[in-house]
Formats: C-alpha cells, sequence, structure tokens
C-alpha cells in the first residue's frame, strides 16, 4: 500500500493533537492507523524516574480509548535504557514482543498474546518522559517502511504526551484544591474560639508548660481524663506555635473502625482496595506545614502504630496501595485519658512510640482538683449557651446553685459540666437555674452517698462506669439522638459504644437480654 507520508504525517498529527484527553486522541489515532500499519492496540507510557516506575496511562483498541494507571518498577539494569535515552535508538521493531525486556513487561501487564510491537520512545531536551507502543497481533507483523511512518509522527506525539500530562497535573492539583477547600470549610465551622477559663488558676501550671512547648517542633502527649479539654489545650498549642498559619487537623482515634484506620490516616490510591474508586489523601498528608492532633491515641491499633512510628522517625509515609514515599512536614500532638506505660507493660502499645510521643508530657487536671473555676466556667457556658439558643437575657442562678456544683464531684469533667449548664437552660428557661439532675434537690439524695453505696470504687474505670450507667438510665437505654447518653456525655454515639465496650457495659440487644 503506498502511502503518501506528509498525509499521513498531517492526519496523525491532527488526531493526536485534537484533544487533552489523552485517551480520546489514541482512540481517533488508532482508527486511522490501523488501516495503514497493523495496529490492534495502541498503548501510551510514562516514566517516572524518581521512583524508576513505568506507568501505563491510555490504551486504545477496537473497543475505544481507556485511562489506566498500571504501575511497573523497571529493574535496575533496564533503567540505563530510560535514563540515559541517547544512547539507544529513539524508535525500534520487535518481531517478538516478549523478546524486548520494557515492551515485554507492558504486553505482560496487558495480557497481550504472542505480538509484534513498534516503540517509539518521546525524549525532550535529552529526557525520556514516555513512550508509544504500536502492538500487532503475531510475529514478525512489521516492516522497515513501517517503522519510518511512525518515525515521521514521533514528534507530534511527543508534543500531545507533554501536553497531556500537564493537563492531567492541572486536574489533579484542582481537584486537591477543591477537596482541601471542602475539608477546610467543614472544619472551620466548628467552633475554634474557644476561652481558657482558669488560665490564671486551675490551669496555670498547664498554661506554663503549654508557653514553654509551644514555640518548639516536639511531640507533645496531653493525659486527662474523658472531658478535661485535651482538645482545646492542643488548639492553643497550635495557635501559639510558629505553625499557626498552617492546618490543625484533629483525629479522635478510638472512634474510626480498625479497618479503616490506615486508610483515613494516610490515605490511599484509586484501586487500592475494593470501594476506593478514586485517589485520597489521609490526615497527615493534610497536616502538611501544620499540626495534626490525635485524640485517643492509646486506641490506636498496633500495625497502624508501626506507620506512626515511621512518620515521626523518617518524616514519610506511603498511602494505601502506594509505593512512592510522600515527605510530610507536621507536628504531632496526641492525647489519652489512659496510662500510656500501663499499655507498654501489657505489650497493646509500643514503647518505642510512647517515647517518641512523650517528649513533652502535660498532665490536665479533672474539674474535680480545680473546683476554684467552677463559678467563671459556669457563667462562660451560660453566655455561650444563651447566645447559640437565641436568648436575649441571661438567667440567674439560683440560691445555693454554685455552692451545690463546687460540693459535685464531676466525673464527666468540663464536658459534663458544660451540658449540665445547657441542660438547665433548656428546663429552666426565664427562670433562675437549679440543676437539678445534678445536685438532686428533688430526691434530697446526696451525690457522696451515692457513690459510697457503690463499694466506695473511686478508681477512673469505674466512676466512668457508674457515670455512663446512669446516664443510659437516664435515657432508657438509647445511645443516639438529641436525648441520647451520647449528646448528654457530649461524645459521639461511636465514642460511647467502644467505650462502654472497654467497660463491659451491655447496650442494644445485650442489654435487653439481662
Amino acid at each position: 500500500m503506498t502511502v503518501n507520508e506528509n498525509e499521513f504525517f498531517r492526519e496523525v498529527a491532527l488526531r493526536i493533537c485534537g484533544s487533552l484527553d489523552i485517551e480520546k486522541a489514541l482512540w481517533h489515532c488508532f482508527l486511522y492507523v490501523r488501516d495503514i500499519i497493523p495496529t490492534d492496540s495502541l498503548t501510551v507510557t510514562f516514566y517516572h524516574s524518581n521512583e524508576g516506575i513505568l506507568e501505563i496511562v491510555a490504551t486504545a483498541n477496537e473497543k475505544g480509548g481507556f485511562t489506566r494507571s498500571d504501575k511497573i518498577p523497571v529493574p535496575f539494569h533496564l533503567r540505563e535504557q530510560l535514563e540515559e535515552p541517547l544512547k539507544f535508538p529513539r524508535v525500534r521493531v520487535a518481531s517478538d514482543v516478549y523478546k524486548d525486556d520494557l515492551a515485554g513487561m507492558v504486553a505482560k501487564k496487558l495480557h497481550c498474546p504472542d505480538s509484534s510491537v513498534i516503540v517509539a520512545r518521546f525524549i525532550v531536551e535529552g529526557r525520556l518522559f514516555g513512550s508509544l507502543n504500536v502492538i500487532a497481533n503475531g510475529k514478525g507483523r512489521y516492516t522497515e517502511d513501517h517503522l519510518r511512518l511512525l518515525s515521521l509522527v514521533n514528534e507530534p506525539f511527543a508534543v500531545a504526551l507533554a501536553n497531556s500530562s500537564r493537563y492531567l497535573e492541572l486536574l489533579k492539583l484542582k481537584e486537591r484544591l477543591a477537596d482541601s477547600s471542602k475539608y477546610f470549610e467543614n472544619e472551620l465551622r466548628k467552633d475554634f474560639g474557644e476561652v481558657i477559663i482558669g488560665a490564671e488558676h486551675g490551669l496555670k501550671g498547664v498554661m506554663e508548660q503549654i508557653l514553654q512547648v509551644a514555640s518548639s517542633t516536639s511531640p507533645v502527649l496531653l493525659y486527662g481524663e474523658t472531658g478535661t479539654g485535651k482538645e482545646l489545650i492542643a488548639n492553643v498549642i497550635h495557635k501559639l506555635s510558629p505553625r499557626n498559619h498552617g492546618p490543625l487537623i484533629k483525629v479522635n482515634c478510638g472512634a474510626i473502625p480498625e479497618s479503616l484506620i490506615d486508610s483515613e490516616l494516610f490515605g490511599h490510591e484509586k484501586g487500592s482496595f475494593t470501594g476506593a474508586l478514586s485517589m485520597k489523601r489521609g490526615r497527615f498528608e493534610r497536616a502538611d506545614g501544620g499540626t495534626i492532633f490525635l485524640d485517643e491515641v492509646s486506641e490506636l491499633p498496633l500495625n497502624a502504630q508501626v506507620r506512626l512510628l515511621r512518620v515521626l522517625q523518617e518524616k514519610e509515609f506511603e498511602r494505601v496501595g502506594g509505593v512512592k514515599p510522600i515527605a510530610v512536614d507536621i507536628r504531632i500532638i496526641s492525647a489519652t485519658n489512659r496510662i500510656l506505660i500501663k499499655l507498654v507493660d501489657t505489650g497493646s502499645f509500643r514503647d518505642d512510640l510512647y517515647y517518641r510521643l512523650g517528649v513533652f508530657p502535660i498532665q490536665i487536671p479533672p474539674l474535680r482538683r480545680r473546683k476554684a473555676d467552677i463559678p467563671a466556667l459556669v457563667q462562660h457556658f451560660m453566655r455561650k449557651k444563651a447566645r447559640e439558643m437565641g436568648l436575649h437575657i441571661i438567667p440567674e442562678l439560683a440560691p445555693g446553685a454554685i455552692e451545690g456544683l463546687m460540693e459535685y464531684e464531676w466525673p464527666g469533667n468540663v464536658r459534663e459540666l458544660n451540658n449540665a449548664v445547657e441542660r438547665a437552660l433548656l428546663v429552666h428557661r426565664g427562670h433562675p437555674l437549679r440543676f437539678e439532675d445534678i445536685l438532686g434537690l428533688s430526691t434530697k439524695k446526696n451525690i457522696h452517698a451515692e457513690y459510697l453505696e457503690n463499694n466506695g470504687d473511686f478508681a477512673l474505670k469505674s466512676v466512668e462506669a457508674n457515670h455512663i450507667r446512669r446516664v443510659m438510665e437516664m435515657t432508657g437505654g438509647r445511645v443516639e439522638g438529641t436525648k441520647g447518653a451520647a449528646s448528654i456525655l457530649g461524645i459521639k454515639p461511636g465514642t460511647l459504644r467502644h467505650r462502654m465496650r472497654q467497660l463491659c457495659i451491655p447496650f442494644g440487644k445485650a442489654a435487653n437480654k439481662r
């Protein structure tokens, strides 16, 4: 078949440069080239020199054009052909694709039968960034004339591939920007303007420690019972640090299912597991340049602890299903309501991770040890909740209310006090606040006697378990909803269920069976 070389060059150039979507452009070329050169498929590859990976990015055959992301690690002894491309032919023919080392790896990935191949390599400024593989079923299908024709269109293909590469990169950056914008928009909706009540009294020692460590990059480990305000302290450390212009990403490690923890923390690549329909950046990647707050860090499974240790040591990680290390510049603030050294002794927490996280530990005192702060906290919560509820006048406190609140032991700490104020505002609209549910005024029952009746067990787990049981009784066993126990306790339903399992407190069907 006689082919006009000028017409062939013009037609291929128009088709390959006619779309920034490489799969469409490749499909249009396939429809033309197959009538002139034996062709069963066209395949375009990118070479990632930093990783030594050859990636199949698009294919075209009689069924159409398709994008792909098949990554092929290139053995070290073959990388010279890709990294010093001027030493080797720009266009070559192989009568048997599987006798060509590089083209054979591509053919194997695509499950090609015995075939012939012409490889046109795209070289710009002495660097190879990709190639076109023209494949025909059967051996010995190509001649020197076919090779000469494809050599004519090597440059248009190179230009089109470079343009498509930049276009895809722009799309990824656009998606990443939109993803980050949506994430931070949600974060900004949350209340970030909290006030530290007790900074001059009960939390004075904590504030002194915060000022000591805030300007550094050292990891901080916050100890404190549930509801003491560990997240608020993490906010303050971040705001006072040089990283305050970067993101503060918060993670509740106890609320993430173990099967999803790696994906949530470190992200995943498209297709890395069933349901991974697109690439997702994890919390550590989002926190780059800022701070990540790991609440309930003691709940991390051991496999996630290993990956967290690597982030602390190497400042890098890989997404699930990824092969490229991702470097991050982050500060880690972690928090727990458990004694980590005891978990180290039992083998449920890594000792090397414990020492890495605990460079600067801060103990946050429970509310029962800073009762002098209760009047100021009550006034703060009354103003805040009244504003949220649209009340124009802040109610007064009933006589003796503050004294009664200061006698209570507050097992739920500041969070429980916050919820108590909100409930009182709802119950006593327009009337002085009495806090009957806390003070027990309706039954004249002293709260200290209640705890003494429970065998006098004041261990933290026992106090927490007794309090959760009491709230579950108040709600009739309901966990979720505005009147559920999770809402009253100020935590997520999943976190409450997780904690109840740890404390062996039955709920749901298990509770009904008893």
